[in-house]
């Protein structure tokens, strides 16, 4: 039986093309303010300014976990856009909330959120990823009670996400292809687009460093065939609901295959998470999946699951943390923590590479701003705002306030975070390709 006025606004929602995990979240704030006004005797369409606000003490000071100012403002601006569609469609005349100057909401944070940046120190990352992830002891020895399963599969994870500064959605759910893996002939530099997995559906093209595709390469040698062969002839069972690949066009970056008993074609960059979890492909001992990260299923991780990975390793973190331990923060550190670090340490690298051997800071600052007006296209936070793929640069320069914290800061800007020791790729690597890129597109521009 259909309930007013939730079902009218479902409607709205379904032409948005939102994510079933974004409607999912709005069905939660929605019905849990509901349930909120029915305790207080009340309606949707009965909902007055006194009684969201408090919902509004009640979600951010009463109950047993308040929550913080950035999940406030995001009911808040639901809220807000829930009774606007009630306003536009005519189902009430008014919203509940009065509009404040400028029409800001008087339901928003009274304090502007800013990005949480948290970043790693060289020894914090490699005991997060060779302790934490990888289960070895802090000395480097292997902990013969670590009882975590596909260590390597986490180790590369990390390497991989470091190493492009993608976010979690983005490295989580790349496709064996995307990686020049099984293309049939060596490949020099790994280079795809990320799309319907980045935020926003924004399109950007990654670079995998050498020594990132190197421990992907000993997941992939090690770990992997097991699991895949160990689940094979489960996901021939449930072939009828997957995409099984039949061909891949390596050069056009499109695969096609069966997906619901039809015959189906898809650009790898526009395929969605939900898409790359189900597709596979055919080998000698049933089906294997198409991603390159697989779990006990023999499909793809989900978000639980590389959070239950990230909480197991900061157990053994904390277990093993000692005076000869890199200190910990009060927080566990998160996947995105990765990239934040990917960030600051590229800004810092460019920075450095403009400053050159200057010793004077009035020296270096004419420097850069000759270097800024002559070079706009090689500007240090444009490109890292580029390669992290940010709507806003203005997003990127909050990470400056990080570049100058000497607590955190390398010795050595060339020093390697990525592979084992002695082979590691360093952020000159990394940086000298997307310098070298943003050279190349204003000749190519004039050749054209």
């Amino acid at each position: 039986m259909p309930v007013e006025p939730l079902c009218s606004w479902a409607r709205t929602l379904s032409n948005a093309e939102l994510s079933p995990a974004t409607m999912k979240d709005y069905g939660r704030i929605i019905a849990r303010f509901a349930d909120f006004l029915t305790g207080r005797g009340r309606d949707l369409l009965m909902a007055t300014e006194s009684d969201v606000l408090a919902y509004k003490k009640v979600r951010t000071r009463l109950q047993e976990r308040p929550i913080g100012g950035s999940a406030w403002k995001k009911e808040a601006q639901l809220l807000d856009q829930f009774y606007k569609c009630l306003v536009s469609a005519g189902i009430r005349n008014d919203l509940p909330v009065r509009a404040l100057a400028r029409g800001r909401s008087a339901l928003a944070p009274a304090i502007k959120q800013r990005m949480d940046i948290r970043h790693l120190t060289l020894a914090q990352y490699r005991y997060f990823r060779d302790v934490g992830l990888g289960g070895q002891r802090s000395d480097s020895t292997v902990d013969t009670l670590f009882r975590g399963w596909s260590p390597h599969r986490n180790r590369a994870a990390a390497d991989l996400a470091l190493g492009t500064g993608m976010r979690w959605q983005e490295w989580a759910t790349v496709l064996l292809p995307e990686l020049g893996i099984d293309v049939g002939h060596p490949v020099d530099q790994v280079e795809f687009t990320v799309q319907a997995c980045a935020k926003y559906g924004k399109a950007r093209n990654i670079y995998v460093p050498e020594e990132s595709m190197r421990a992907l390469e000993l997941y992939l040698l090690l770990e992997r065939p097991e699991q895949a062969a160990r689940s094979a002839a489960r996901l021939q069972q449930r072939h009828r609901d997957l995409f099984v690949v039949s061909r891949i066009d390596h050069a056009s970056g499109r695969i096609s295959g069966q997906l619901d008993g039809l015959k189906r074609e898809f650009v790898m960059s526009a395929m969605s998470a939900d898409l790359r979890r189900i597709t596979v492909r055919e080998t000698s001992a049933g089906l294997e999946a198409l991603t390159v990260f697989i779990c006990h299923g023999g499909l793809m991780p989900r978000a639980d699951s590389w959070k239950r990975y990230r909480h197991a390793a900061w157990r053994r973190m904390v277990a093993g943390a000692g005076e000869r331990t890199p200190l910990l923060p009060r927080r566990r550190w998160r996947w995105h923590d990765l990239r934040h670090t990917y960030a600051l340490q590229m800004l810092n690298y460019l920075e450095s590479l403009m400053d050159g051997d200057e010793p004077d800071a009035a020296a270096r600052r004419r420097r850069h701003r000759s270097w800024l007006s002559s070079h706009v296209k090689l500007n240090p936070l444009l490109i890292v705002s580029r390669r992290l793929g940010h709507s806003d640069p203005g997003t990127t320069y909050e990470y400056l306030e990080y570049t100058d914290d000497l607590l955190n800061e390398f010795d050595d800007a060339f020093r390697g975070w990525v592979g084992d020791l002695g082979q590691e790729a360093t952020y000159a690597q990394i940086a000298s390709h997307a310098l070298s890129l943003e050279k190349r597109r204003p000749a190519d521009a004039s050749q054209r």
